[in-house]
């Protein structure tokens, strides 16, 4: 199979034809000599957060002059962005290799237990020092949770997501994610509600959460993210203000992996980690912002950004039709003064962006846009010189990024 062939493959298996267990990526695992045995790592569970704490670490790891793994979904930029090793994507190569020998095994598996399979493999091979593994779904039943040498586990903000899956209560979400928690420390993100926090202190036998007593944040906004915690002073270049709560998480996760990584590698690190799509600036003149927002509590987090220009904002929005997309609509458009709905291209669950429209238009005014390139055109020519965030759904960010820097580009060429 070559690249095209293999990712048509793999997205072929789908993530709910089987049912949820750890019995088929255990068994392939064993087939595959266990390559999980051969790394340390560092496993990341939670609602919001994840991928963002994931990249933080992986770049402190880096910098620190370790051969680090990095295992996150979904992707934004390409398909190898899931698989990395210190920040250079898998290449496509090895993505048809690694598919070939997991498929191999023989064992039916779903989407998500392969790749999770052909990562471990490949971080193996590859003498990976530690791997920092982001679980797809829950916690309890991730393909991750076959993880074995785990330094330390993290729970990010839980929230209400994926309810029919892992249940319709914060504690039942929680309970699921704390699957991930075993004998060794973990940290938690420290807005959890306190209903979560119970759980986790249920299920943890040794729990640190950031102390937000000693966090002062000095300036947040699109030129500067700073703060001092615990005495120390430090410059994030991703931009909104829980990032910075995400970046306090990962200062403690690296002290409790056991890795003895000094103030200076965490702060230079913190510095220089990018992660498309979280809050990313794609032009600064008309600011133009791209956000993956996509349930209530990331809507909550993106509503903090957007205050500042509240009533200013043009929105460009997809959904998906199962998530809470009320709810995120009534967050974020408070605050803008137009929107243009899409339909998410190639995605049978998003909604239709006539009835997305109609949804949004209880919060501001909203048209429709029959593809990306004319939802930016008419953003861009509503929005004049005022603000554009786009958001709503990762798979939109995905789909959409590459046409906003093509605009991005035009505008400052024209300027």
């Amino acid at each position: 199979m070559d690249y095209t062939q293999t990712l048509e493959y793999i997205h072929s298996l789908g993530n709910f034809k089987l049912p949820a267990g750890l019995e088929r990526i255990t068994e392939a695992l064993k087939k595959l000599e266990n390559p999980q045995k051969n790394f340390d790592s560092i496993h990341i569970a939670g609602t919001n957060g994840k991928g963002s704490v994931c990249t933080m670490l992986a770049k402190i790891f880096e910098t620190a002059g370790f051969k680090n793994g990095l295992y996150i979904s979904p992707y934004i930029i390409d398909f190898r962005e899931r698989i990395q090793i210190n920040g250079n994507f898998i290449s496509e190569d090895k993505i048809a290799e690694y598919a070939v020998r997991v498929k191999n095994t023989g064992v039916e598996m779903s989407e998500f237990e392969f790749i999770t399979a052909m990562a471990f493999s490949y971080f193996a091979d590859e003498n990976c020092d530690i791997v920092i593994a982001e679980t797809g779904l829950g916690g309890r039943l991730d393909a991750t949770n076959t993880l074995e040498r785990v330094k330390t586990a993290v729970i990010t903000k839980i929230g209400l997501d994926h309810i029919g899956i892992l249940g319709d209560t914060l504690e039942k979400i929680a309970a699921e994610k704390c699957g991930i928690v075993k004998n060794f420390p973990t940290v938690s993100s420290p807005c959890q509600k306190p209903e979560v926090f119970s759980v986790i202190k249920r299920y943890a036998e040794s729990t640190v959460v950031p102390d937000v007593d000693r966090l002062q944040i000095i300036k947040s906004d699109f030129s500067e993210n700073s703060f001092i915690y615990k005495g120390h002073s430090y410059n994030l270049s991703l931009c909104g203000e829980y990032q910075i709560e995400n970046a306090v998480t990962a200062i403690e996760a690296v002290k409790q992996s056991g890795y003895n990584i000094p103030y200076d590698t965490v702060r230079k690190a913190l510095e220089n980690t990018f992660f498309p799509a979280r809050n990313e600036v794609v032009c600064k003149k008309p600011l133009i912002v791209l956000d993956g927002a996509h349930n209530p509590d990331s809507a909550e987090a993106l509503s903090g950004v957007m205050k500042k220009y509240s009533g200013k904002i043009t929105a460009i929005i997809g959904v998906m039709r199962d998530k809470d997309y009320k709810t995120v609509l009534s967050k974020t458009l408070i605050h803008c003064r137009n929107a243009v709905a899409v339909t998410v291209k190639d995605m049978p669950r998003s909604l239709d962006c006539e009835s997305l429209a109609a949804a949004a238009g209880e919060f501001c005014p909203c048209c429709t846009a029959s593809d990306y390139d004319t939802a930016i055109k008419k953003a861009v020519s509503a929005a004049g010189e005022n603000p554009i965030f786009v958001f709503g759904s990762l798979y939109l960010a995905s789909g959409i990024r590459d046409a906003l820097f093509d605009i991005a580009k035009k505008i400052n060429s024209d300027t």
